[in-house]
């Protein structure tokens, strides 16, 4: 089912709205239509699902141009990270399916995407409407994942 020009407009919007480090935007997203290029789309991610959707987005950094702490930490893959982050979840909310992939071949990936030596790929989404019902996935409790170290009055928990 093909997914609406305004909806993939929204979700695209909400990746380049994501809070980067010193604001620098070190990112570019690919919008990858999969209508001929399935196969080059299971050389970077072999999975059937991986191409079932109108499109795959792809999510890069520009190391070069990302802010970096003064310990050295170059903050490009959290800003990409954070950019996906966003991108996933404009898509969830336009009631659209993702499935964030990491576990992808970079060599095909920059085959594909033409990415010079300042792109890195980082992350891949199918995007469009899921087909059946989704699993439901488990997550841990606030408790178990939250540290507080004071609490509104001042006091510790």
């Amino acid at each position: 089912m093909p997914v609406e020009k305004e909806k993939l407009e929204r979700v695209l919007k909400a990746a380049v709205l994501a809070p980067t480090a010193a604001n620098r935007q070190p990112f570019r997203v690919y919008v990858i239509a999969t209508k001929g290029r399935v196969e080059a789309l299971k050389a970077i991610y072999p999975r059937e699902w991986f191409t079932e959707a109108p499109y795959v987005l792809a999510v890069c950094s520009t190391p070069n141009a990302a802010w970096v702490h003064r310990a050295g930490k170059n903050y490009s893959d959290v800003d990409a990270a954070i950019v996906m982050d966003h991108l996933v979840l404009a898509a969830t909310a336009e009631g659209l399916g993702t499935c964030w992939v990491a576990a992808f071949d970079i060599e095909a990936a920059h085959s594909l995407l033409g990415l010079d030596s300042g792109l890195e790929p980082i992350a891949f989404t199918p995007l469009g409407y899921a087909r059946g019902e989704q699993p439901k996935r488990t997550r841990k409790q606030v408790d178990e994942l939250v540290v507080w170290l004071d609490d509104a009055e001042g006091g510790t928990r």
